[in-house]
């Protein structure tokens, strides 16, 4: 019988050695190493495989690649790696874990899951300020992802506002496409690395509006016509004409549906131990929804890879509980 099978409702399968949330770098390392352990993983989605690192041009700083590599060339890879061992990806959202007994429930958007441990690699999403005109003009000149929409404003003025890394390196990558690209950062100085913060600084095409930060987005029926920033030192606001604005100044764990399963943070992040371990047993967490010093795939990927060692501990104490139990 040709073509795929329907599967069985999920609530009637055999629970899984692991359920991996997330399938970005943390995620998918974690399913790598898990399923190379000889556990059955579930790995899921709510977007496409690859988190972060499909809305990042070029990744210079992972090991391995002397030229860097494609974000997108990288999620692709770490992908049919997962899935050549043995891993189950479906794109579907989890919505809430019930962490109470030894198999863990996981409620999703097309049924409930269960496992008899859980990592969480759930990631995060950029956000922006909230400032007048930002969602009124979401999708027709405001973004969150250059690489997604950068096409858009091939010869056009655009704008980034943040200073870290992301910023920065999306406004190095609009600068191939865009005329001019402004920088719009509240402090007097970047917070990206020295090297993005040198090749900016030598763009002709870039201009850093310095200790600046944006007030309004405006524009009319066709899209963001123009931002009013406000400058610092000077007290003073300024109009200036863009045609597209992209926002770097943060981002959020997609940990909502967590809260009162595991310990969070004050800002959301999850709380681990040394090992991954969160406040209920059996369910361990693994990159950018972390919480963890540095964002970044090497980061990500090398906690994936101790999340399923710590799930596989679990797991051997898991069995060695049921067989003194039986």
């Amino acid at each position: 019988m040709n073509g795929p099978q329907p599967s069985m409702p999920a609530e009637s399968q055999h629970p899984y050695d692991v359920i991996i949330v997330g399938a970005g770098p943390a995620g998918l390392t974690a399913a790598i190493y898990a399923t190379r352990g000889g556990l059955s993983a579930l790995v899921l989605e709510r977007k496409v495989a690859g988190g972060q690192m499909m809305l990042t041009d070029h990744v210079e700083n992972y090991p391995g690649f002397a030229e860097g590599v494609a974000g997108g060339e990288l999620a692709d890879v770490m992908r049919r790696q997962s899935l050549r061992f043995g891993a189950e990806l479906r794109e579907i959202e989890a919505v809430q874990t019930l962490a109470p007994g030894s198999t863990k429930q996981l409620v999703t958007s097309s049924g409930t899951y269960a496992a008899k441990a859980v990592i969480l690699a759930c990631g995060m999403d950029p956000t922006g300020l909230g400032c007048p005109g930002e969602h009124e003009f979401r999708g027709r000149g405001v973004s969150y992802c250059a690489v997604c929409d950068g096409f858009l404003f091939e010869d056009k003025v655009v704008a980034v506002i943040g200073g870290g890394n992301s910023a920065v390196e999306e406004a190095l990558y609009l600068a191939r496409l865009a005329r001019k690209v402004y920088i719009v950062h509240r402090r007097d100085e970047l917070r990206a690395d020295r090297i993005c913060c040198s090749r900016a600084e030598e763009n002709p095409k870039i201009e850093i509006l310095w200790s600046c930060q944006l007030r309004e987005i405006r524009g009319g029926g066709e899209g963001v016509e123009s931002m009013l920033v406000e400058f610092a030192n000077k007290k003073e606001l300024a109009s200036i004409s863009v045609d597209g604005i992209f926002f770097y100044v943060g981002q959020t764990p997609n940990t909502g549906f967590l809260k009162g399963v595991v310990e969070l943070d004050p800002r959301g992040f999850i709380v681990t131990n040394d090992h991954l371990e969160t406040s209920s047993p059996g369910i361990f967490a693994a990159g950018d929804c972390r919480a963890n010093q540095l964002k970044q795939v090497v980061w990500a990927a090398a906690e994936g890879a101790l999340a399923a060692e710590g799930a596989e501990r679990y797991l051997d104490s898991y069995v060695l509980d049921t067989c003194e139990c039986a």
